[in-house]
């Protein structure tokens, strides 16, 4: 068996700037890695973030380390052990997943005994922004039945308020990506239900949300920054309701099934996430995204162009890539 290891960085320019309360972005920034064997070739994407140390070039540089055991055969179970989780080895299991389903003829659908992806709900993002602005953009997509507002500490309350103003019946995410403290995700309860919230994502950081054991939330909480695997379980559990499973944090499909089925024995409830990326990271998660009570998948509708054959949204209903994308022939 003779294979071969590609990888390289590609950006996706934004059709808009997409606001965080870490920063903003115009770009996406992405590892693509294609494993050819026999002539036929296998994909995979992954996007280093920054907030847990990675970059476009360490994660090309841990790519590169394990190039000689990719090429000499390694599989996606070797894999787990010659990467950490991260953007890196999710480029590479995601290529792996790929090139087996090609070589072997068989969907990675059905080699997880799974249905194939169909067209499901999907939130559309509102970034940060004046209330009035943010208004205005859920009013874009008022019929849409998902939305996530992102939020800072600086007026959330306004903000959410807006957006649910705009949006009357969608139901609602909130997502202030680790920049509230315990006073004011306490402070927040009472708006979250007047306002009709369906779900709290990640308020406070990951190293600072030891309290939430001791706190009995009005609307569910969902680890996103304090969950990356299945055995962060054991302590997740106890602070969150909901787990957000992203394959740049797991490390690839592989273990984010492996978290979303240990998740759902726990009796947690689950969301699927992703990075602004291309649809290429979004095809695999949409194997994730079946068992999922949220799906946030929207990454790639940020995007001035996409990969040819991606995903596409209609007014808040994610449709799969075109056959022969990404897991089929």
């Amino acid at each position: 068996m003779s294979r071969t290891l590609r990888a390289q960085h590609d950006s996706f320019p934004l059709s808009q700037p997409f606001r965080i309360s870490r920063g903003v972005k115009t770009l996406a920034e992405v590892v693509t890695v294609e494993l050819e064997q026999g002539g036929v070739v296998g994909r995979g994407e992954g996007v280093p973030y920054a907030r847990y140390g990675e970059s476009i070039e360490s994660a090309l540089a841990a790519i590169d380390g394990i190039r000689g055991a990719i090429e000499g055969g390694a599989d996606r179970a070797q894999l787990l052990d010659l990467l950490g989780a991260g953007a890196a080895r999710n480029a590479v299991d995601c290529a792996l997943w790929d090139l087996e389903a090609r070589l072997g003829g068989r969907s990675v659908a059905a080699k997880i005994g799974a249905p194939e992806p169909g067209r499901l709900v999907s939130a559309l993002t509102i970034g940060i922004d004046t209330p009035m602005a943010m208004a205005v953009a859920a009013s874009r997509i008022a019929d849409a039945p998902l939305i996530k507002v992102k939020v800072d500490a600086t007026i959330p309350d306004a903000q959410i308020r807006a957006v649910r103003n705009a949006a009357p019946n969608a139901k609602l995410i909130v997502d202030p990506n680790e920049s509230w403290d315990q006073q004011l995700v306490r402070a927040m309860q009472s708006v979250l239900v007047v306002l009709r919230v369906d779900l709290l994502e990640q308020p406070v950081p990951a190293e600072a949300d030891e309290w939430l054991e001791n706190f009995a939330p009005d609307v569910p909480i969902c680890a996103d920054e304090s969950v990356h695997v299945a055995a962060d379980l054991d302590t997740v559990a106890r602070r969150y309701q909901v787990v957000n499973v992203k394959l740049d944090k797991s490390g690839g499909l592989t273990e984010a099934l492996a978290l979303a089925e240990a998740a759902r024995a726990r009796g947690l409830g689950l969301m699927t996430g992703c990075m602004i990326s291309s649809s290429l990271s979004i095809a695999p998660a949409l194997h994730v995204a079946r068992m999922s009570d949220f799906v946030d998948l929207d990454g790639p509708i940020w995007l001035m162009e996409d990969r040819p054959g991606g995903v596409r949204d209609e007014a808040g209903w994610l449709w799969p890539p075109q056959q022969g994308f990404w897991g089929t022939k």
